[in-house]
């Protein structure tokens, strides 16, 4: 049966092109007051004024559900995670609070190579059901498309184990999940002084090995001061490209390396982090699909400087928002946390945080036709807010409630709406 999502306050289409949006475009919602859906087969069929939407074919005999003036908008795209661990580094929580740094605590055993020896030593159907667990709360927040790194293997055999209990996980949850191969995350710490034989490996077994098993649809690399170089990070993504999968490259986090130009010269669906981008580096992404991805929850949680926001979105760079949700340098998997953080702290706009969220975030995995706007043709992932203006969402940053999430046309998180009579019983609409 249909479903009719009516009495929408301001309903949050972001309709346009299939591409990433730029410069002024940054800030369109193509906002509808007043607005409705109509959905079936899990896509939306209809969009725009009640009134119009009303006449659609088969609205008058769907299941109405009236939202009473709230904001309705597209499910969050969260395209930059690490979502899948064994536990959170609470050491490393308390020695940063202490003073330490990031790269004291990686250099005494903790950082990445803590997490890895976590997975190491979980069983796939525990990392399974941690995930599974992780996603509900995930959903909860209005995010209804997640990627999830690997990289806390950092061997073929962890690696696969990470790779297959995500895709068990994507079984068990309505949240989309999108896996992406991280192999090349650190050095582990058997192959310490031997980077160049742990990339050959990742190159001539991992790699081949998880293609063959189509464990992935995106390969990454984490190329920065310490961990793998603009060389290395190059030879990956090649032999990732040959492989078939999307890339995506960890970018100028630490240190400025040449990252990002290297992601835009091999097309690459995005860029992340971007802490120590330079003008140069901002002029290689302004034009090409490479989306800026950015992740101001870890800045925040570091205590780092945030990444040049806005002057990646006034020179023209598709600006993209992710949560970075990981154990040990970004704890929060709320996407509405991260729009205030960059609304506080990087000075974008509540409207840009939006886009940001969801159809550049779409655009940063390849899934904007599908995905990161309320347009016919397009999955119906929709989330209603307690709210009735848009901006309430990152103004709110102690998490103003979502009402109800919906997947695919499905109601799977929230205050699930109650049985509704068809559209030409309910009297909301006849008033």
């Amino acid at each position: 049966m249909k479903t009719l999502i009516c009495g929408i306050g301001q309903l949050l289409t972001m309709a346009g092109p299939d591409e990433p949006r730029r410069g002024k475009w940054m800030g369109s919602l193509a906002l509808i007051r007043g607005g409705a859906l109509l959905i079936g087969d899990g896509v939306i069929l209809a969009a725009g004024r009640e009134e119009s939407v009303l006449r659609a074919e088969g609205a008058s005999q769907a299941r109405s559900v009236d939202v009473g003036g709230r904001v309705v908008s597209p499910g969050f795209v969260d395209s930059h995670s690490h979502a899948l661990f064994a536990g959170p580094r609470l050491a490393d929580f308390e020695a940063r609070s202490s003073g330490r740094s990031y790269e004291e605590i990686a250099a005494s055993g903790g950082g990445i190579l803590s997490s890895v020896d976590g997975v190491r030593g979980c069983p796939e159907a525990k990392l399974v059901e941690l995930l599974a667990v992780r996603t509900e709360k995930i959903l909860a927040c209005g995010t209804t498309t997640l990627e999830v790194k690997s990289g806390y293997g950092l061997e073929l055999s962890s690696e696969l184990k990470m790779l297959r209990a995500l895709k068990e996980a994507a079984g068990r949850t309505p949240l989309d999940l999108v896996p992406t191969f991280l192999g090349a995350h650190a050095l582990p710490a058997e192959m310490a002084g031997r980077k160049g034989e742990y990339v050959d490996r990742i190159v001539e077994e991992m790699i081949p090995a998880v293609a063959r098993e189509n464990l992935a649809r995106f390969a990454d690399v984490f190329c920065d001061e310490g961990y793998f170089t603009l060389e290395q990070a190059q030879r990956v993504l090649a032999s990732a490209a040959r492989a078939g999968f999307g890339l995506k490259i960890h970018a100028e986090q630490l240190a400025r390396t040449g990252a990002s130009a290297l992601a835009a010269r091999l097309g690459a669906s995005s860029a992340d982090h971007l802490d120590h981008a330079s003008d140069a580096d901002i002029e290689a992404l302004l034009s090409g699909p490479t989306v800026a991805a950015l992740v101001p929850g870890s800045n925040y949680f570091l205590g780092a400087a945030y990444p040049p926001a806005r002057k990646l979105i006034d020179r023209g760079a598709a600006v993209a928002l992710a949560t970075d949700f990981n154990p040990g340098t970004c704890p929060c998997w709320d996407m509405r946390q991260i729009m205030s953080i960059a609304c506080t702290q990087m000075k974008m706009t509540p409207a840009e945080t939006w886009v940001a969220a969801t159809i550049n975030g779409a655009c940063a995995l390849g899934l904007q036709k599908t995905r990161g706007s309320l347009e016919p043709g397009k999955t119906a992932d929709a989330v209603c807010w307690d709210a009735e203006d848009y901006r309430e969402i990152p103004y709110y940053f102690g998490g103003l409630s979502v009402a109800w999430t919906m997947k695919a046309g499905t109601f799977v998180s929230g205050k699930i709406p109650a049985e509704a009579g068809p559209a030409h019983e309910n009297t909301a609409l006849r008033s």
